[in-house]
């Protein structure tokens, strides 16, 4: 360097990626509640052939909890994982590692498979029975209209050009993309074209308990069946007033404190009354939830279901103040 030159002195300064994370980020109590060891355990036979450019299982179940936590598309996780540092952190990256393009989630959600999801949520939630947070002394029980598509005009075309007459559930499966959505009715006037999502909540704890998704014509009652806890008192409303739900019930010996349809013998409209009172906090469960169905098929909204459930649980367990838990 010549004489005179300036001389430019560059000052490097060492940050970790835990550091950026603030110390009550909502990220940091999901880790403190779960560690996903045995998460880690159920996915590891998913490592062999590992087709996801090395990203690991585990980071990449990470990956979609935080998709369906932040109501992420896959482009959009993609971008979400490669500005938000928390974001890294949680999912096991560090500050300068690539992170997954939106390619590689949709082959994730495919390996692992609603299957293996279930086995993690059933894991979970044996966990949260065995520290008291889910008893089935009392349970709530309902059922939601999930919309697969807003308008069927794509399909009433195909149909008229089939020659069907009528558009309807059994002509559905022959001109539509989704094979198994179907018309769902709530009372006499409220339809949608897609599917239903049956679900069981603990009223000691406001966690969801079963979760089943079915196409939209299967009956709050029939559905039933899929989500009925393993004891307690079953608080519903009028569409579980049927003998196959008394049926069910009795099988899992439960009691099933259903609201009487106003024609039925022995209504007692204060005891009604009281059933709605009850019921009413855990409405809050299915109103805060999308409506709209991202996958087709029963089986990938089934995944989608299991994980929305996980979501909810973990952000219920730390407005419990639960991060002592630990669980695996």
């Amino acid at each position: 360097m010549a004489l005179g030159d300036k001389i430019i002195m560059h000052q490097v300064e060492m940050v970790s990626l835990d550091s950026l994370v603030p110390d009550n980020h909502i990220y940091r109590e999901f880790r403190a509640i779960w560690s996903f060891a045995g998460v880690e355990k159920k996915l590891k036979k998913f490592e062999k052939d590992n087709a996801y450019k090395g990203f690991g299982m585990l980071r990449l179940f990470k990956c979609l909890l935080l998709q369906f936590m932040e109501d992420h598309s896959d482009r959009e996780m993609e971008r979400f994982l490669q500005e938000n540092n928390a974001g890294k952190w949680f999912c096991g990256f560090s500050l300068a590692e690539k992170t997954p393009d939106f390619s590689v989630f949709s082959k994730a959600r495919k390996r692992i498979g609603t299957k293996a999801l279930s086995l993690i949520f059933s894991d979970l939630r044996d966990q949260l029975k065995a520290h008291g947070l889910i008893n089935e002394v009392f349970n709530f029980v309902d059922a939601s209209a999930l919309i697969s598509k807003s308008q069927l005009w794509k399909e009433r075309d195909k149909a008229i050009k089939a020659k069907y007459e009528k558009l309807n559930n059994e002509v559905l499966p022959k001109v539509a993309h989704d094979k198994q959505a179907r018309i769902g009715c709530k009372g006499k006037d409220k339809y949608w074209y897609g599917y239903k999502k049956h679900a069981s909540v603990d009223m000691q704890s406001g966690l969801i308990n079963k979760v089943a998704i079915t196409p939209a014509n299967v009956t709050d009652a029939q559905g039933f069946k899929h989500v009925c806890p393993e004891q307690g008192a079953v608080y519903a409303d009028k569409a579980y007033c049927t003998k196959a739900s008394r049926k069910t019930a009795a099988k899992k010996r439960c009691h099933l404190a259903a609201i009487k349809k106003n024609n039925m013998k022995g209504k007692n409209k204060d005891l009604d009354r009281w059933v709605t009172k009850i019921r009413s906090p855990y409405e809050r469960v299915f109103s805060k939830q999308n409506k709209r169905v991202r996958y087709v098929g029963v089986e990938k909204n089934q995944f989608a279901a299991f994980m929305e459930a996980i979501c909810f649980n973990l952000k219920r367990l730390v407005l419990l103040d639960a991060p002592s838990l630990s669980l695996t």
